[in-house]
């Protein structure tokens, strides 16, 4: 390879790869704040131990934490969650699309672009999510005991300070009282084995249903099909791998407090023993519903957005 063309294809790799960044982290932030409210209503419902505390069903947790805290109590901890989703997002995006082109030599010809197999897009979809997690997981962990240290949960009320600590607060407290980096990541291998085949997943079938839509179709009906596409791949990826994202909450929260929820977990294959022994089939899939109502809206509005984001970008 000249030096010419080895500087045209640093050009190139570089303006992939910043376009793939700033439009994941774009669409990653604007679809999480759309459905923050029922994101903070998952975590709750994930991680209470009994339904004293929030028992109204979703719209009712709603109310309910409106009530108590007010409009911040609907957004507590989106900040972080957007700071967080932000790289999160975009390093899936830059992923992939190193894996597309680079791993399986995905190219842009005359005839329009070549097609990944299946099995392709779900090696690429795994490699980016496992890539994220590892990227940003100290800031998801901080999240969801910034989302609870609130909320309305008997036992962690009375286990806990009348100031909750703030997000740089528990991050030093975490690394400090819980043994370090191993604190902070408490709960990765759990996370990664729930987010992997659900980004998998998503990546996969939204690609897959991606190629019915005609190229010569109306930008707003295109719009809508990805829409629609988006959520049908949210939420088949979110309901088979559920499990283990309500394993992610639990094992994220097994120190806090000095345990005040009441876990007591030794490893993945406990805990989905004792889930199922003490809490039946249904408590692997508590708070599913209210993860739907985020999940189906939020991955439909990611995808029109990067879409959309990756386009504008590329015009300019």
């Amino acid at each position: 390879m000249s030096e010419f063309e080895a500087s045209r294809w640093r050009q190139y790799v570089f303006s992939e790869s910043s376009t793939a960044f700033l439009a994941g982290g774009v669409a990653g932030a604007v679809s999480r704040t759309v459905v923050s409210p029922f994101e903070r209503v998952k975590i709750l419902l994930q991680v209470q131990s009994s339904t004293q505390a929030y028992n109204q069903g979703i719209f009712g947790a709603v109310k309910q934490i409106y009530v108590e805290e007010g409009v911040p109590g609907l957004l507590r901890g989106n900040g972080l969650n957007c700071v967080r989703i932000f790289p999160y997002s975009a390093v899936q995006f830059v992923v992939y699309e190193f894996c597309k082109r680079q791993w399986f030599k995905s190219r842009v010809a005359e005839d329009g672009p070549k097609q990944l197999y299946g099995w392709q897009r779900l090696v690429g979809g795994a490699a980016c999510g496992f890539s994220s997690v590892l990227a940003t997981y100290p800031l998801d962990l901080v999240r969801t005991r910034l989302s609870i240290q609130t909320a309305n949960l008997a036992r962690l009320k009375h286990a806990g300070a009348t100031k909750p600590p703030g997000v740089w607060k528990l991050l030093v407290n975490t690394y400090t009282q819980e043994g370090g980096l191993a604190g902070l990541y408490r709960g990765f291998w759990p996370t990664s084995i729930g987010v992997v085949p659900y980004v998998s997943l998503n990546f996969a079938v939204y690609e897959q249903l991606r190629e019915l839509i005609p190229v010569s179709v109306d930008p707003t009906w295109a719009s809508l099909c990805k829409l629609s596409i988006g959520a049908v791949s949210g939420g088949v990826a979110q309901t088979v791998t559920y499990p283990f994202d309500l394993l992610r909450r639990r094992f994220q929260v097994l120190a806090m407090s000095q345990n005040a929820l009441g876990y007591r977990y030794t490893g993945i294959l406990d805990a989905l023993r004792t889930i199922g022994r003490t809490e039946g089939f249904k408590g692997y899939y508590k708070g599913l519903t209210a993860n739907l109502f985020k999940v189906v809206p939020s991955t439909a509005v990611s995808w029109v957005v990067y879409e959309a984001v990756r386009d504008f970008m590329e015009q300019s």
